[in-house]
């Protein structure tokens, strides 16, 4: 398989994906929003309504990672693809699904005990429900990603960034390399995908010296200060395009007025909501 080829293959998986995602949002989005309260009956039946079809799309993600991972391996030790499917918990946090998506109400409720108005409340309970849909997609993505590289000859292997923004955190972290054994870490609107490392012999733990050394240079030029412990400032809230190709890699942080590292505490990258 050319390099031509394994990118077009890349792009491919990421357009699928892409549009999956987006489906399901619009789906999810559209249903909370033409709600006419927000009480427990209205949550109910909302999710009775709308889990089904998220859970289904988990799924789809997973079968979709499975395949694409399975050609990425099979490329890298001259084997036939074999996708031989995964098993994703309706539960990938650990909490029933009902109850995760349920959450958006009691924001909500929240809110307007808060004395917010309807539309601030809903707002706010919207912005929670986006949250909470992308970040299990990406998980869905991440625990099919595991299983698929575990049952393979790989040894290691790296985040591939999306081909849209991506904030400091990933490109830092897109920087080293990791062990099949271990999740990728995420963190909540993370699009990135875990990429196999050809070869069995451990690369060291940085494998782009020089697009690290560009991120920390870029977001201390920006603001002033840069942390190579990922700690201050808080890399998130820092956001970097970055384009990959015939163009060439290029960072761009955005203006961002920081409180100071004391203010902002480690980086969590889990992704929890």
């Amino acid at each position: 398989m050319s390099e031509a080829t394994q990118a077009a293959l890349s792009q491919q998986y990421d357009t699928i994906t892409g549009r999956l995602r987006e489906r399901l949002l619009a789906f999810v989005l559209e249903a909370f929003g033409s709600l006419g309260s927000y009480r427990d009956d209205d949550a109910a039946a909302f999710v009775e309504h709308v889990l089904p079809v998220v859970l289904g799309a988990q799924q789809q993600i997973g079968a979709l990672t499975d395949a694409y991972l399975a050609s990425v391996v099979a490329d890298m030790f001259g084997s036939a693809a074999a996708p031989v499917g995964v098993q994703l918990d309706e539960a990938l946090r650990g909490t029933p699904p009902a109850e995760v998506y349920a959450r958006p109400f009691v924001t909500v409720r929240a809110a307007l005990g808060e004395g917010r108005s309807m539309s601030e409340a809903v707002g706010l309970g919207t912005k929670r429900l986006r949250s909470i849909t992308d970040t299990d997609l990406q998980l869905a993505r991440t625990h099919a990603a595991r299983q698929t590289m575990r049952r393979s000859r790989a040894k290691f292997f790296r985040r591939r960034l999306s081909s849209s923004k991506n904030c400091a955190l990933c490109v830092i972290a897109s920087t080293q390399r990791y062990r099949v054994e271990t999740l990728m870490p995420i963190h909540p609107g993370c699009h990135c995908k875990p990429e196999p490392i050809p070869g069995d012999r451990d690369p060291g733990q940085i494998i782009d010296e020089r697009l690290l050394e560009e991120a920390h240079d870029a977001i201390a030029r920006d603001i002033g200060q840069s942390d190579r412990g990922g700690r201050a400032p808080d890399y998130r809230e820092v956001i970097i395009t970055r384009e990959h190709g015939e163009i060439g890699p290029l960072l761009a942080v955005r203006r961002h007025e920081f409180t100071g590292p004391k203010d902002v505490g480690p980086t969590d990258v889990t992704g929890t909501d």
